[in-house]
């Protein structure tokens, strides 16, 4: 194995091999085009899930696909919307005729008109908000109080008492009736259902764009040489298939007949199409414009990239972040606190308020349920960071989890690997130095024979130039890797021993004859690997990795963010050193194992940075792990990805600058969403209960109360959905 360098595989983001049945591999083909699984999440308590649609026991709100499906309407929508309509055809007649005053009495008569009201009013109450009432009586039986548990107790009292006062009026009397405030508040809340809803789904856009990108059928050629179109969910590992100009991949696989030109704009961003030719991987989901290929299908249904990353951005996009804390905790004492606020309010205008009491009480009371609905801080947090994932998806920044998204925010240090993450990871031998024993030819079959089994770019470059020169690898026997050192093994009966000075030290390997070039190669930026045959040092195998074009600009744009970078690299010290003075980066640690370089971290943190860790390679997992963030780059091995709060598809660091500022713009977005909600609960209950009636001698009608808290819910959704425009 190369020195110091770890073993990292060099292609695109990949979901872990499906599962094996008698041998042959046995895939998940359900295609991306709905719900998975027919599960579902509550949005503000990704704890609770279900499988099917329902309702949350803790808040009541409607649940959700845990994967947004392509639809543009979800049952709650259609039947809130249903309930909106009739509920408002019937509510307008009912205010004109409470709103008709001293003519209207006259014209129907005290009875005919209380029982006017009664009529219209009843269906919106009982049916319209049947919903609300439902939710309202769980939440009781659960002990869990929430929005729903205030609104079922001001409508339903604000009814209840009105059927009751009702009969009075009948008899002759004059009680007032709140027949229209329970119909308004109920269609008002209808309304702020049906708007937020709306606005939920928007939320979902970035993964319905991305399933729209899976085409429902693929082109497959049967063994007789037939082609016919079938639907994706039959196609199986191992099908040929055909992509022809204009259409997009159907699913993960292998080019193995023909050409064409894909837009892989998907995975990295670049307009430009990628030439493929046999051999080349394609990805489902990407466009072929020109050119018509035969493809090997390897990777289907939900094992494909893009079902991956759409598995991702809904997981994320459900998760918690710490900041959510305080909204749980206010919300816990909340509700409870509103109907102590409320009951007091009932009591103080009984006793104290004008007359009539009942009713001035009754309506205060009921103003105060209603506008202290906390839906607004329960969905402050929750909505911010469904949009933010969303379009952290688009701009090819999978965010695994909400927490990775606040803490990106205060990052102030970021540890980098070098090979794939600072440089292109498809590294070329550039030249092999023999010690005279042995001639270059056969210094490098050994070589190569020796790394054939390793997927390692270093690996890659020497198998590569072996056939590229017309040497043929020698067969190996007992290889074994030694990470972070080298590789060695049985070649032609001898041992062959591939790696870095460490490798050779622990070896007892006397590497001085070689010595002075290797050091020269390194100063040149050149990664150097010794070859050893029985204990000897018999030459050098020089590799050059080009550094991103990228990099440069990246590093440029996180240093103008404040964040200070520090490389973390197996490779020998001279090499590293002169990669880091092309880049500009003063703070170096070569030679580190990868046990090291998760110390590093650790040591980082201890000091009281907020460390993140961008890698690629297999060994760079325990970092990832240790650090506050851990940063993947997509074009980098499994188990990297699985490490890593957020992974960068397109493998380029400019990625984690787009990460940054998408954390600062949520983060942002999130503090705005919780001062709203707040402040308008602060100031909404005092006013609800009256407490400008002794200066003003004015009330807060119910009714307003309803307004007020289904627009605050609507536009605490409105600024989280800004974050789908913000610039990264």
């Amino acid at each position: 194995m190369a020195p110091g360098q770890e073993y990292a595989h060099n292609r695109p983001m990949r979901p872990a091999a499906a599962p094996e049945r008698d041998g042959e591999p046995v895939a998940d083909r359900a295609p991306l085009s709905g719900p998975s699984g027919g599960r579902y999440v509550c949005p503000m308590h990704p704890d609770v899930v279900r499988d099917g649609p329902g309702t949350c026991p803790v808040c009541g709100m409607a649940l959700e696909p845990v994967v947004a499906g392509a639809e543009e309407e979800t049952p709650e929508l259609a039947v809130m919307t249903r309930r909106l309509v009739a509920s408002a055809v019937l509510t307008v007649p009912l205010l004109i005729v409470a709103m008709g005053g001293m003519a209207m009495r006259h014209a129907l008569g005290p009875r005919l008109l209380a029982w006017t009201e009664l009529a219209l009013a009843t269906p919106v109450v009982l049916w319209g908000g049947a919903p609300f009432f439902r939710r309202g009586w769980e939440s009781i039986v659960r002990v869990h109080l929430n929005m729903f548990t205030l609104i079922a107790i001001g409508v339903g009292a604000a009814w209840g008492y009105s059927v009751v006062a009702a009969s009075f009026r009948t008899h002759g009397g004059d009680v007032a009736l709140y027949f229209e405030s329970a119909a308004v508040i109920t269609t008002l809340v209808l309304l702020g259902q049906v708007l937020e809803l709306r606005a939920r789904q928007r939320t979902g856009d970035a993964i319905r764009a991305l399933l729209r990108l899976a085409p429902k059928t693929a082109r497959v050629i049967r063994p007789d040489g037939r082609e016919e179109d079938v639907p994706l969910a039959h196609v199986h590992p191992g099908d040929r298939l055909r992509a022809r100009p204009g259409e997009r991949i159907p699913v993960d696989g292998v080019v193995t007949d023909g050409h064409g030109a894909v837009d892989e704009s998907l995975l990295t961003g670049e307009p430009m199409p990628v030439e493929k030719t046999a051999g080349a991987a394609v990805t489902g989901g990407t466009l072929n414009g020109t050119g018509s290929f035969v493809m090997r299908a390897e990777r289907v249904g939900s094992a494909t990239l893009l079902a991956q990353i759409v598995r991702m951005v809904s997981e994320a996009q459900r998760s918690r972040a710490p900041v959510q804390r305080l909204a749980d905790v206010v919300a816990s004492y909340f509700v409870p606190a509103v109907l102590v606020v409320a009951a007091v309010t009932f009591a103080v205008w009984g006793m104290w308020g004008p007359a009539p009491h009942l009713a001035h009480a009754l309506v205060n009371a009921v103003a105060v349920l209603i506008i202290a609905c906390p839906c607004a801080l329960g969905l402050a947090t929750p909505m911010s960071v469904m949009v933010a994932v969303g379009r952290g998806a688009a701009a090819g920044v999978l965010v695994r989890d909400a927490a990775a998204l606040e803490v990106l925010e205060r990052v102030d240090t970021l540890v980098v690997d070098k090979t794939g993450t600072l440089t292109e990871g498809r590294p070329e031998l550039v030249s092999v130095t023999a010690s005279g024993h042995l001639a270059e030819a056969e210094l490098l079959r050994l070589a190569a024979g020796l790394e054939r089994a390793s997927e390692h770019p270093l690996a890659t470059a020497i198998v590569s130039a072996a056939r590229a020169r017309a040497v043929e690898p020698a067969p190996v026997a007992d290889v074994r890797a030694i990470p972070g050192k080298g590789v060695t093994g049985t070649v032609d009966g001898r041992r062959v021993a591939l790696g870095n000075h460490a490798l050779l030290d622990e070896l007892r390997i006397d590497a001085t004859g070689v010595a002075i070039r290797a050091e020269a190669l390194r100063r040149d930026g050149h990664t150097v690997v010794v070859v050893a045959v029985d204990g000897q040092a018999e030459g050098l195998l020089a590799i050059t990795d080009p550094v991103k074009p990228s990099t440069v600009e990246a590093l440029a744009a996180l240093r103008a963010e404040g964040i200070h970078v520090v490389m973390a690299t197996g490779d020998a010290r001279s090499t590293a050193e002169a990669v880091a003075r092309r880049l500009g980066i003063d703070d170096v640690h070569a030679e580190v194992l990868p046990a090291e370089k998760a110390e590093l971290v650790a040591v980082l943190a201890a000091e009281g940075r907020v460390v993140a860790m961008a890698g690629d390679g297999i060994n760079d997992a325990p970092a990832l792990a240790r650090a506050h963030v851990g940063i993947a780059m997509g074009t980098g091995a499994d188990v990297a990805l699985e490490s890593a709060g957020v992974t960068l598809v397109r493998g380029d660091l400019r990625g984690v600058v787009r990460a940054r500022r998408l954390s600062r713009r949520a983060m942002r977005n999130i503090r705005q969403n919780l001062f709203f909600a707040f402040v308008y609960n602060a100031l909404g209950i005092p006013l609800a209960a009256g407490v400008l009636y002794p200066v003003t001698g004015l009330t807060l009608s119910p009714m307003i109360a309803s307004a007020a808290m289904s627009l605050s819910s609507v536009s605490v959704i409105a600024n989280a959905l800004r974050l789908r425009a913000v610039a990264l």
